[in-house]
C-alpha cells in the first residue's frame, strides 16, 4: 500500500487548503485514514480521522469546527478540508492508513502546511 499526501502550500491567516491523501495498490479494502501533523520543534500530534466502515470522523480540539475529513470511495482518496487558518496550524501533515482508527500501519510523505501572518 502506497499512500500520496499532496494540497500543502503557503496561505495566509483566515485562508483554507485541502489536503488530499490518496492509497494506491492493488485491490484495497477501505482502510482508516489519520491525519497527523508535526511542526518544528513540536511531537507529532493526531488532527482528524475517518473510520474505515463507519465514515465516522474525530477531530483533535485545536481543529475541531475548521477541518472537515472526508472520503471519496472511488478515487480512495481522504480529504481534509482546512479553513480558517491560524499560524499555529504551520506544520508537516502526514496521512496514515490501517485497518482501524488505532491500527494505522501504512504512512505517506509529508506535505508542508504554512500559514503566515
Amino acid at each position: 500500500v502506497q499512500l500520496q499526501a499532496s494540497g500543502g502550500g503557503l496561505v495566509q491567516v483566515g485562508g483554507s487548503l485541502r489536503l488530499s491523501c490518496e492509497t494506491r495498490g492493488d485491490n484495497l479494502p477501505v482502510y482508516a485514514i489519520g491525519w497527523f501533523r508535526q511542526a518544528p520543534g513540536k511531537e507529532r500530534e493526531g488532527v482528524s480521522c475517518i473510520s474505515a466502515n463507519t465514515g465516522n470522523t474525530y477531530y483533535s480540539v485545536p481543529v475541531k469546527g475548521r477541518f472537515t475529513i472526508s472520503r471519496d470511495k472511488a478515487k480512495n482518496t481522504v480529504y481534509l478540508q482546512m479553513n480558517s487558518l491560524k499560524p499555529e496550524d504551520t506544520a508537516v501533515y502526514y496521512c496514515a492508513a490501517g485497518p482501524s482508527n488505532v491500527q494505522l500501519n501504512y504512512w505517506g510523505q509529508g506535505t508542508q502546511v504554512t500559514v503566515s501572518s
